[in-house]
């Protein structure tokens, strides 16, 4: 790939090539989209039917220190009799 000379572009020339970049990298992005569909379509017929899910972001789960006094014995103690 060639080099480009960012700082001796105008700002037109700049622009067009934001353009251009966020255009072909558009375009990238469906082509792979639909590759990934349609792998997922042909990994369905394995098992359970593919569906889309959106990711998200885990829990914070609640450290067990938090959960007990610190005042508060560990194990039940006996009684001396």
């Amino acid at each position: 790939m060639a080099k480009i000379d960012l700082e001796a572009l105008s700002i037109e020339e700049l622009a067009s090539l934001r353009d251009n970049a966020t255009e072909k990298l558009a375009e990238k992005v469906a082509a792979r989209q639909a590759e990934l569909e349609a792998e997922l379509e042909k990994l369905s017929q394995y098992g359970k039917p593919a569906r889309k899910t959106q990711i998200v972001p885990p829990v914070a789960k609640a450290r067990k220190s938090a959960d007990k006094k610190a005042d508060e014995p560990k194990e039940p103690v006996a009684k001396a009799a």
